[in-house]
């Protein structure tokens, strides 16, 4: 039975994977004006596509701003054929106000997210590009775990300044008598004395403390990932999208020695930035090799965990990523996304870090093209 369960889990959790990517649930709510007494079936017709239109506006609106723009774009063909795009339609509501002649709907939808991203997709300007005309794009996506963390003690310094002031005054007086008589040959002296001293010491002592404490920040180096499946996942969704693909590894005999792909991975291996002599090699090596655009990124595994929904191990991916535009003299960031985070599940550490970095690789390149694809990038 516990083997049953796991696998159907591991189905479950395949099955969500793939479902959130091509299906996407939407709710939508408009009203129509009307003429007569009451809503006839026309007026209801009306109010029910108008309520499936903003269900979908609704959609893209969540989806960010360059997919909204997006849609603007391609409105009258979802609404001249929404069966195409509207799996399945539910109302949830309808109310009928005769006195503003008014018939408000709610529904919720199933939207076909596969079409949608296809429709957007054929109306780019790079997609309408002839062959030859399609603009080359090479990418470098690096995926990374941390593999140790360097932190360091805080350094602090004392100092105490201290001053002591003595004071002493004194004074001192003697008084003294001395005397002989002579008797009977007889000599008889008698002296006397008397002394006093008086002396008083004052002392200031003053202590004064100061210092600094110095905390320095961890410093993490990381282990790449092998990435062949996710470069897989970028070129299908740039090439879908209109590019013309060319893989970096194909470019770099290309670049006059100047792009190296192994020295954007060593960048990345021990920080957050490229390096500012490999960002314009970069730029340079790609103008030589006729390249404009050059796509960029990190896909950072963090720990795994349990997942509380499904029992599994959940592993998370942030991930953050670039399109510049390189034939400029100062290159244009024509596309971004980031830092965001994406986690998958699995029955094992490794499958869930595979369905984290898929789901986040192609999260993140659609992104990437749905901004390019609303600046009208040829």
């Amino acid at each position: 039975m516990q083997v049953i369960r796991s696998f159907m889990l591991v189905l479950l959790a395949a099955f969500a994977f793939s479902a959130v990517a091509q299906v996407q649930q939407a709710r939508g709510k408009a009203s129509v004006t009307y003429q007569g007494r009451s809503a006839n079936a026309d007026d209801k017709a009306r109010a029910l596509q108008a309520a499936q239109l903003k269900a979908v506006e609704f959609y893209y609106a969540e989806a960010g701003e360059s997919e909204s723009e997006n849609f603007d774009t391609v409105r009258d063909k979802i609404l001249s054929n929404p069966d195409r795009y509207i799996l399945e339609s539910t109302v949830l509501g309808e109310e009928d106000n005769p006195d503003k002649k008014q018939f408000t709907t709610a529904v919720r939808i199933a939207l076909n997210v596969a079409n949608l991203r296809n429709l957007m997709k054929s109306n780019s300007a790079v997609a309408k590009a002839g062959a030859g005309e399609k603009s080359p794009l090479a990418f470098v996506f690096v995926s990374r775990q941390v593999a140790s963390v360097k932190s360091f003690d805080d350094r602090v310094f004392k100092r105490v300044d201290e001053s002591v002031k003595v004071g002493a005054a004194g004074s001192t007086s003697q008084t003294g008598a001395e005397g002989e008589s002579l008797r009977g040959g007889q000599i008889k002296t008698n002296a006397s004395t008397a002394s006093r001293a008086d002396v008083s010491v004052n002392r200031t002592r003053t202590l004064e403390t100061g210092g600094s404490t110095v905390k320095r920040s961890s410093e993490a180096t990381y282990r790449l990932i092998p990435s062949a499946n996710l470069n897989q996942v970028f070129s299908s969704t740039f090439t879908r999208a209109g590019f013309s693909v060319k893989d970096a590894a194909f470019i770099e005999p290309l670049t006059n020695g100047q792009f190296k792909v192994a020295n954007v991975e060593a960048d990345y291996q021990t920080g957050n930035d490229l390096k500012s002599t490999t960002l314009q090699a970069i730029a340079s090596g790609m103008r030589a090799a006729h390249v404009p655009y050059v796509a960029l990124g990190t896909l950072d595994v963090g720990a795994a965990d349990q997942d509380p929904a499904t029992g599994l191990v959940r592993v998370s991916v942030t991930v953050n990523a670039k399109i510049f535009d390189v034939t400029q003299t100062i290159p244009d960031t024509k596309a971004s996304v980031g830092p965001v985070q994406y986690a998958g599940v699995g029955p094992s550490e490794d499958e869930a870090r595979g369905n984290a970095l898929k789901l986040a690789a192609g999260n993140a390149a659609r992104e990437l093209t749905s901004q390019v694809t609303a600046q009208r990038v040829q």
